[in-house]
């Protein structure tokens, strides 16, 4: 083979998967950004701090540590009756009370 054919093969094939490349890496940043904006705002954050990761390098460690050192501003879920679980067999007695003095 041509040296020249052979270079121009591996540009061709080159051109064609760097922008197969950059729309995978786009589509990853963009599942990204989605799903740190999600947590963010279960966490009652501002979503747009998921936009941290875009910064590359060290834009998954700053949102990391803002995750784990801020204080989360959710109302902790109240306990109800599980379907799950079983009922407290039997209930408590009454307390003894004393009959009222006529």
């Amino acid at each position: 083979m041509d040296p020249q054919q052979t270079q121009q093969q591996v540009t061709h094939m080159m051109m064609t998967l760097i922008p197969i490349f950059m729309l995978v890496g786009l589509a990853f940043a963009a599942f990204f950004v989605f799903l740190f904006w999600r947590i963010f705002t279960k966490a009652g954050l501002a979503g747009p701090l998921a936009l941290l990761v875009l910064i590359p390098g060290i834009g998954h460690l700053v949102i990391l540590c803002i995750l784990a050192f801020a204080d989360w501003k959710v109302v902790p879920i109240v306990e109800t009756a599980s379907p799950y679980l079983p009922p407290s067999y039997p209930p408590p007695p009454p307390a003894f009370q004393t009959p009222p003095q006529a």
